[in-house]
């Protein structure tokens, strides 16, 4: 629709010379295209600059096929990266290779007082057990020692 409404608006203003509004509409894409083009490559290179600032020894890297490293050294006259995938291993890699600075996010210390449940309740919300029909001689916290032991008893006033 969009194309019959340009064509009759170029057939009309021809044949009588006047200026159309169809006949700017090219110019100014073209003109938008490139802006965005060029805006594009500039927020690019802002983001390269600030990876290769981040890019100091001791920063840990993932390239561009996959491996993660520790930066050991950076040659910027020459493009290069040494690497150390592992303790001892080092490669020798392009500056382009290197994509993404590693950051890991500390990890919550576990503590050492964290009750573990005796059951899977806790996982699923269901409500725990019914330990009325147990024995009151049972403690709540037991060792595994004290659990073994309560059981062969358990087991020898069954038979």
């Amino acid at each position: 629709m969009f194309l019959n409404v340009l064509a009759q608006t170029t057939t009309d203003t021809g044949a009588q010379g006047g200026f159309s509004f169809s006949s700017l509409l090219l110019p100014i894409l073209l003109g938008l295209f490139i802006f965005m083009m060029f805006r594009k490559q500039k927020k690019t290179q802002k983001t390269v600059q600030e990876q290769r600032t981040q890019m100091v020894p001791g920063t840990e890297v993932m390239t561009q096929f996959g491996l993660f490293g520790t930066i050991v050294s950076v040659d910027q006259e020459e493009n290069k990266a040494v690497l150390e995938l592992s303790p001892g291993n080092t490669a020798t890699i392009h500056l382009q290779a290197l994509t993404k600075v590693v950051t890991t996010s500390p990890e919550p210390a576990e503590t050492e007082d964290a009750v573990v449940p005796d059951d899977a309740s806790s996982l699923t919300g269901d409500v725990p057990r019914d330990r009325s029909n147990e024995s009151d001689e049972t403690p709540v916290d037991e060792t595994p020692d004290e659990t073994l032991k309560r059981l062969d008893r358990e087991n020898k006033k069954d038979n």
